[in-house]
């Protein structure tokens, strides 16, 4: 008498569990690395000036290494087929008119004002001055004040707290 063949018993593998938490000792920081049509010393020295968190940690005319508010950047001297776009920004969150005006003013000064909160410096960078209320505002869960939120932002380049909070009463 033949013995039954057993049935092979396939073993579901598990999958692996992605880990989704972030630790900053073992994870790797991403460094924004900046192509310039410029002088990177003008540069650092544009910058550093503006952002009260700030520090060169090595400039040449060629080549940079600098921190703004806490985010480290590289930066090199490309030449002039290197342009910034609208593609790429940064975001600046801040909490009162007063710090608006103060980036807003310092960032415009030889670029050129966008719409939004929008602004392009003088090296053709753009950057997002953005006050925490506008995010809280054009997300908010009323339709009805996102939208209004929305209308008023869409009428500014430099964004104006005050207006904001009167146009969701």
């Amino acid at each position: 008498m033949a013995t039954p063949k057993k049935k092979k018993s396939i073993a579901k593998k598990k999958s692996p569990k992605i880990k989704t938490t972030v630790n900053s000792k073992s994870s790797s920081p991403i460094t924004p690395f900046l192509m310039f049509n410029a002088n990177l010393e003008e540069v650092t020295k544009f910058y550093t000036g503006i952002f009260k968190q700030s520090k060169v940690i090595s400039v040449n005319p060629m080549q940079a290494e600098f921190v703004l508010n806490g985010q480290r950047f590289s930066a090199y001297n490309g030449g002039p087929e290197f342009k910034f776009s609208w593609g790429v920004s940064f975001m600046i969150h801040v909490e009162t008119q007063k710090e608006v005006d103060h980036y807003w003013n310092a960032l415009s000064a030889g670029g050129k004002e966008l719409m939004c909160g929008w602004v392009e410096d003088k090296f053709g960078m753009v950057w997002q001055v953005t006050p925490n209320i506008l995010l809280e505002l054009i997300s908010h869960k009323d339709p009805i004040k996102r939208e209004k939120a929305t209308q008023a932002m869409l009428k500014m380049r430099k964004i104006d707290i005050s207006v904001l909070k009167e146009a969701v009463k």
